[in-house]
């Protein structure tokens, strides 16, 4: 009992309010904003079923809780000698989706299991950050590393962002990449070894955009570039965007009051441009507060990072702030016309099981670090 006691009473005084609060606020915030995305359906017979998301998203926040608590509970010393593990059983369940998974819209991602559908990519983006956080804590030196000492961390980043980009996803691809390579910035580079990094990414870029993209994903780029060559086509998600963002003003229509949104002239509001919603009910003043609790968050992270007690520990709170980073940056660039558009979710904004319990579990992981630092 006294073991208990004393663990309890740890827990209470090193609880991240913090971190728990911020989160559970943006939680909160996410799942109004849900209703209001998807409130044009109630009165939609054919597409009724997609009004109840947003108490689906609230079953998911229940359900990634519970799991969060679960990663937050167990000493993450523990979890660090099963990264590898897991890393092995997120790759294999990303092989499975090129036998297993159904097409989406050209793009095979999801695998079902009964009635339950889930995204193999979602839940590998924390098996990858564990099994690099474990490789650059085997090697505790802190000279200046070369490209090839780099090199095994660096692959086990580059093999789920491949077999996710041959799915094909590409903006998922560019979040672990976006995410490893955070991670390793960790490490100290040789300067020779950095220009060379540099120099190589060119050819990478070009062989990319000329064997790696399907036309369509060009098309996107391309209209990106020269938003007015297609209006009504490849450009149109992104229009309709900015002009929801652009009626929000400074205080907002008020909620449920979008037009953009309400009329049905926004695409794939509940999952890819949630932003645009919020930003056309509560306008500039409400996306400011909204983005200072994003940023606080990661910030946060590498606050808990910094008083981490081990190298481990610290490369973990990196990476899931890196990856709640990396999400926030291209979605609200995506949806304010800065990047093209990829497809890439908003934490805890965007509808999505697989995505809320992924993201639920990086915050547990955070909370681990955090109550043992």
């Amino acid at each position: 009992m006294n073991l208990f006691a004393r663990g309890g009473a740890r827990a209470r005084e090193h609880f991240d309010w913090p971190l728990f609060l911020s989160v559970v606020g943006i939680a909160i915030i996410g799942v109004v904003n849900l209703y209001s995305a998807t409130s044009p359906y109630i009165d939609d017979p054919r597409r009724s079923g997609l009004a109840d998301m947003y108490v689906q998203q609230v079953y998911w926040l229940v359900v990634g809780g519970l799991f969060g608590t679960l990663a937050a509970v167990v000493d993450y010393r523990s979890i660090e000698r099963l990264a590898y593990v897991f890393y092995g059983l997120g790759i294999a369940s990303l092989l499975l989706v090129f036998v297993l998974a159904s097409d989406v819209r050209g793009s095979a991602r999801w695998i079902e299991v009964g009635r339950l559908t889930f995204q193999p990519s979602e839940f590998m983006k924390i098996f990858m950050v564990l099994a690099v956080a474990r490789k650059l804590a085997e090697d505790p030196r802190s000279d200046a590393k070369t490209l090839i000492e780099l090199a095994p961390a660096a692959c086990l980043v580059g093999l789920p962002a491949l077999l996710v980009g041959l799915q094909p996803d590409f903006g998922t691809a560019m979040i672990f990449s976006s995410c490893g390579f955070t991670m390793l910035a960790l490490t100290r580079l040789r300067r020779s070894s950095l220009v060379l990094f540099v120099a190589g990414l060119v050819p990478i870029a070009w062989s990319l955009w000329q064997f790696g993209l399907r036309e369509y994903q060009r098309d996107r780029v391309l209209s990106f570039l020269n938003p007015e060559a297609d209006r009504t086509g490849t450009g149109w998600h992104a229009l309709q965007s900015r002009t929801a963002i652009g009626n929000g003003g400074i205080w907002g229509e008020g909620f449920r009051e979008g037009t953009q949104n309400q009329f049905g002239f926004l695409p794939d509001q509940y999952s890819d441009f949630p932003f645009s919603v919020f930003a056309e009910d509560w306008g500039f003043v409400g996306c400011v507060a909204l983005l200072c609790l994003y940023a606080f968050v990661c910030a946060w992270s590498i606050n808990i990072a910094s008083t981490a007690k081990d190298r481990f520990g610290a490369a973990v709170a990196v990476g899931v702030g890196a990856l709640f980073f990396w999400h926030t940056f291209f979605n609200v660039g995506m949806t304010i016309g800065m990047l093209p558009v990829v497809g890439i979710t908003l934490p805890l904004f965007s509808y999505g099981g697989s995505s809320t319990l992924t993201t639920m579990v990086g915050f547990g992981l955070l909370m681990n670090i955090s109550l043992r630092r």
